[in-house]
């Protein structure tokens, strides 16, 4: 509940340049307060708090007049939770509500909670009325029952869902993306939606050039490779394109974070003009890497075959040649990376092809 308030706020103010202000009104729950703040801290939003002695009415009231003094285009109060219905709590909330007269009341429900979450969100809706929910730690193919029971009962709409800690990880729910992952269809329009907000075009452009000259190195390969740490699980994004989720060679693939971790920490171990030139490495200094890194020779042996085979693919692609790609691509965290760069490199090549063909006729 504490980080979806976050990730509303960081939401208003990437996309709409809003100046919100988060008032900190979870008296009860242990460190929320402070969990607030630091939130607050990370993302440059301001935090109205009064320690946790004070009554929650009463911070709301002055963090209401502190927003309109500076006037805040947003606020986002972060109300006290229960798992359970409580009715101190829901008089409280009755008299927050009167007072704050809000545009939006979002309940925020863990879907890991299954049945009580519905029976959670019944209550609340009840007293309160809400505008619509928030449900976070949603998988796709698993807790797509819990989305559907809560919609039945409060009938009331589903407004984000949260599938991470980050604080990017809320997103619009759609409900024909929803089902379409359920019955494992894929969902190709979040995932373009995740591919331009989280890459950056002219970093895009910068690799494709440096694939045509084939001077792809360790360095852009780190970038790429935290950029696609920033769309989530590989697994979570194999699902969204169509035919993964149900192919059975991919069905139970798990990519363990800690393996891109290994990976940057072998490139970590290598010098600057070991990095830009992998021609360098040499079996002494894949020893020298291996020891700084603290994987096994065979580990980084195995990393820099792939990026090679990576390399040489991304560089037939760039110049249109996609012959015997399948043989090129390995299964590692390097082979991943270049099957999801894949339709990408093939759109730009037809791209430039139709630009150079526009030049020649003018």
């Amino acid at each position: 509940k504490t980080t979806t308030a976050g990730k509303l706020a960081k939401r208003l103010k990437d996309e709409q340049n809003a100046r919100p202000l988060m008032i900190a009104a979870d008296v009860y729950r242990p460190a929320a307060v402070d969990q607030l703040k630091t939130i607050g801290r990370e993302l440059d939003v301001p935090v109205f708090e009064l320690g946790t002695d004070v009554d929650p009415v009463q911070i709301v009231k002055q963090g209401m007049e502190l927003a309109k003094e500076k006037k805040n285009d947003y606020v986002i109060i972060d109300t006290a939770g229960r798992l359970q219905i409580d009715e101190r709590l829901m008089d409280e909330l009755v008299n927050i509500k009167e007072l704050a007269q809000p545009n939006e009341i979002l309940l925020t429900v863990d879907a890991m909670t299954g049945q009580n979450a519905v029976e959670v969100a019944q209550g609340f809706n009840d007293q309160l009325d809400v505008t619509g929910v928030v449900l976070t730690k949603l998988d796709g193919d698993t807790r797509g029952g819990a989305a559907l029971s809560i919609r039945a009962v409060t009938g009331k709409p589903i407004k984000f869902i949260g599938q991470g800690e980050k604080m990017t990880a809320l997103d619009v729910f759609y409900p024909d993306r929803m089902a379409s992952r359920i019955l494992g269809m894929g969902d190709m329009l979040t995932l373009i939606e995740k591919a331009q907000k989280d890459f950056d075009e002219k970093k895009a452009e910068e690799l494709a050039d440096k694939m045509r000259e084939n001077s792809f190195d360790f360095n852009d390969f780190l970038d790429q490779l935290e950029q696609v740490q920033n769309m989530g699980p590989i697994e979570d994004i194999m699902k969204m394109i169509p035919g993964m989720a149900n192919n059975p060679a991919l069905k139970n693939i798990k990519v363990d974070p800690k393996d891109m971790e290994h990976t940057k920490a072998i490139v970590y171990s290598m010098t600057p003009q070991e990095r830009e030139d992998p021609d360098l490495l040499n079996p002494s200094r894949r020893r020298r890497i291996a020891a700084g890194s603290g994987r096994p020779i065979q580990e980084v042996n195995r990393m820099i075959k792939q990026f090679k085979q990576m390399r040489d693919m991304m560089q037939k692609m760039s110049k249109g040649n996609f012959s015997g790609m399948e043989g090129l691509l390995g299964d590692g965290i390097s082979g991943k990376l270049a099957k999801m760069s894949m339709n990408r490199m093939v759109r730009k090549n037809k791209k430039r092809k139709l630009q150079r063909l526009r030049k020649r006729r003018k």
